[in-house]
């Protein structure tokens, strides 16, 4: 995990907005539950503390640019210095 908080409802927020985004089905695997990435209340259901191990599974026609553009916000640690990098604009 990449927020030195784990994935608190911030970074749950920035993940489920981007799956929402893809028309494959997201899911978030940490130890033995599985739950929908389009769901905030289901991403945060896993108590993901920073250490914790998730697997992304993203199934259907866009399913891996849905994973890279997901992959990238762990990448950037959801942006912890603040979120105007995320969506720059132009």
């Amino acid at each position: 995990m990449g927020s030195s908080n784990g994935l608190h409802a911030r970074p749950a927020d920035l993940i489920t907005r981007e799956a929402r985004r893809w028309e494959s089905r997201i899911e978030f695997i940490g130890e033995s539950r599985r739950v929908d990435g389009k769901s905030i209340l289901d991403v945060l259901t896993l108590a993901a503390e920073q250490g914790t191990r998730l697997v992304i599974e993203a199934t259907g026609p866009d399913a891996d640019k849905a994973l890279e553009a997901i992959g990238r916000l762990f990448d950037c640690n959801f942006n912890e210095l603040g979120e105007d990098n995320l969506n720059p604009i132009g």
